[in-house]
């Protein structure tokens, strides 16, 4: 099979590349990826030699580039996205770009090419806040932040192209998902290169949110066998039931780097947060699917990794990523008051 990966340098993607590289090996991947800030080249450093991987420098949003890749590609799994909800708040145009008109001119070229399948990996946030019990992929769209609106949009792309145009496209709606490599704007990476530094964790309102924690593993390997065995026009949930409040977790990963809790700093909540999500993953399970990693388990092993690599994260924690921390924890309320209006 030859498969296109999308978005493949970014946290998940490359460990979906990795993935399919050691357990397929008829399998060769082509990366399209435009290197934005949170797509590293990095990530993919110990699989550049293999002859069957190849990068391309490129953005989904550019129907050129994009159909010199998809061109006798059996297959394509998207991961490129904008995906940080707090950068949604802050400057949603870009997501509406990436996220929308980018899977717009993927499944454009891939009905053209006559791609056999095309898998959009989505996330649990299109479900919206989950007050009680559990969503099944059948459950209403009901997004809450421009960047699961984003997700949202591109799905009923999804499913329209699958419906008009007999495209064989699915998509997989996972948790919230941690391991190596994760750029450290998201809560685990940030709570614990945070810690190590002997600096705050910024805890949105009082930290009772609820997540569902998912390692990288298996996440991908949920992706991967969606894509083989999974049917056309059919969404599906990837959770690992490993559902914590944030604030449990930042004790968590201070607990395991012998930090004290009084590191914990509690900051204004941002707008429309949602409380909790929770997934019924009763329909991939029926496919053969079980999570391998309880949450204790993939939290240690994600946080003796970033100990173990601040090579990897320290220059990241600097320039652009600097100014977005500002921005966001320390500006964010003036960026988003209302602006008086112009006589």
């Amino acid at each position: 099979m030859r498969l296109l990966v999308t978005g493949g340098a970014g946290f998940i993607g490359s460990h979906f590349v990795r993935w399919m590289l050691a357990h397929e090996p008829e399998t060769r991947v082509v990366v399209l990826d435009k290197l934005t800030y949170a797509g590293n080249p990095a990530n993919l450093a110990d699989v550049a030699r293999d002859p069957r991987y190849r990068f391309v420098l490129g953005d989904i949003c550019d129907a050129a580039a994009v159909d010199a890749v998809v061109a006798g590609c059996d297959a394509i799994v998207n991961f490129a996205a904008e995906t940080h909800v707090d950068r949604s708040i802050l400057d949603p145009e870009a997501f509406i770009r990436t996220d929308v008109v980018g899977i717009h001119v993927l499944l454009e070229a891939a009905r053209r090419q006559g791609v056999r399948r095309f898998l959009q990996v989505s996330t649990d946030e299109v479900y919206g806040d989950v007050a009680v019990g559990s969503s099944q992929e059948e459950a209403p769209l009901r997004p809450r932040s421009p960047y699961a609106a984003s997700k949202a949009s591109a799905e009923l792309f999804l499913q329209a192209y699958h419906v008009t145009y007999g495209l064989a496209t699915l998509a997989t709606r996972g948790s919230n998902t941690l391991g190596p490599n994760q750029y450290p704007e998201k809560a685990v990476p940030l709570f614990i290169t945070n810690a190590i530094d002997d600096q705050p964790l910024p805890i949105y309102g009082d930290g009772r949110q609820v997540r569902d924690w998912l390692y990288v593993e298996d996440h991908c390997e949920a992706i991967r066998l969606v894509l083989e065995r999974g049917t056309p026009g059919e969404a599906y949930n990837v959770g690992a039931g490993n559902e914590r409040e944030n604030l449990a977790v930042a004790r968590d990963i201070l607990r395991l780097l012998g930090k004290p809790e009084s590191l914990i700093q509690h900051v204004p909540d941002r707008p429309g947060h949602d409380r909790r999500y929770s997934l019924d993953t009763s329909k991939i399970r029926a496919l053969g699917w079980r999570p391998r990693y309880d949450f204790e388990t993939a939290l240690a092993r994600t946080v003796e990794w970033y100990v173990a690599n601040e090579h990897w994260w320290r220059p990241i924690k600097s320039g652009e990523y600097r100014a977005y921390y500002l921005r966001n924890y320390q500006d964010r309320e003036r960026l988003l008051a209302p602006q008086p209006r112009r006589a």
